[in-house]
């Protein structure tokens, strides 16, 4: 466990695989952190520099009090990513973190050569909805809206397994503060314009039954980027690296060698 201190938050992070292998980065979604990403970690090829991170005020990383904005999100993505000498690598970004990949892609192009947009979109829901959820948390706390966003994250099958738990606790264990800024952020974010002046190879990936960001949300986005592919996962929701790891490994795997980074 390595920790990055930028000053007005310090950032957790992890790095797996040789330090000369081609950089792969994963962000994670909002209520989660960086073990997310850990079903599909056996699935991958070996050789890549696998690095992952805790956003601010998820897992690990400190907690600024709320509200957040995306470019401060992107900003503490891109620091990292200097301080650990990242060029062209291939970003995974999942819901927010799909919104800091596009976000970064704009910005720092040197610093990505393609990406993963998972269960995101340019735009997600509407400043209404968002204000509801801050307004939910700060009168209840996550756990006040724990079952409706397990729904919305998980398939009808996945959610009567005892799995659903782990990932149930996860979400209830991030800081009320950090769930409300992260939430805010999106709230604050359209990339429709930026996104679709974007011209890099792009994969994106959907979840068949995913309550928060549904397919045709994310092809949506995806289509604005010239050349770009879209993969639904059937049997998933918002989370699909979760229920379909291996599936989810495969397409990604496919993706990194069509763009030569295996």
């Amino acid at each position: 466990m390595k920790l990055l201190d930028l000053g007005d938050v310090r950032l957790h992070y992890r790095v797996d695989g040789p330090d000369d292998g081609a950089p792969v980065v994963f962000a994670n979604s909002l209520g989660t952190d960086l073990r997310l990403w850990d079903p599909i970690m056996p699935h991958l090829p070996e050789g890549l520099r696998l690095i992952r991170f805790d956003k601010r005020g998820h897992g690990l990383s400190t907690c600024p009090p709320s509200p957040y904005s995306m470019g401060a999100l992107v900003t503490d993505t891109e620091a990292l990513l200097d301080h650990l000498g990242v060029k062209d690598c291939v970003f995974v970004g999942l819901s927010i973190g799909g919104m800091i990949a596009q976000g970064l892609a704009v910005k720092r192009l040197d610093m990505i050569r393609a990406m993963v947009l998972s269960n995101t979109a340019a735009k997600i829901g509407t400043p209404e909805i968002w204000q509801d959820r801050i307004a939910g948390v700060q009168s209840g706390g996550i756990e006040s809206l724990a079952d409706a966003v397990m729904e919305r994250w998980f398939s009808k099958g996945f959610r009567a397994t005892p799995e659903l738990e782990l990932w149930r606790n996860m979400l209830t264990r991030q800081e009320d503060q950090g769930y409300m800024g992260c939430s805010a952020a999106i709230s604050g974010t359209d990339f429709y314009a930026t996104t679709a002046s974007l011209r890099l190879p792009t994969l994106g990936i959907a979840g068949a039954e995913d309550g928060s960001t549904p397919p045709d949300l994310v092809r949506e986005t995806i289509d604005l980027i010239p050349g770009s592919q879209f993969h639904v996962i059937r049997k998933a929701g918002h989370l699909p690296c979760v229920e379909q790891p291996e599936e989810y490994a495969d397409i990604l795997t496919r993706f990194l060698r069509e763009v030569g980074h295996v």
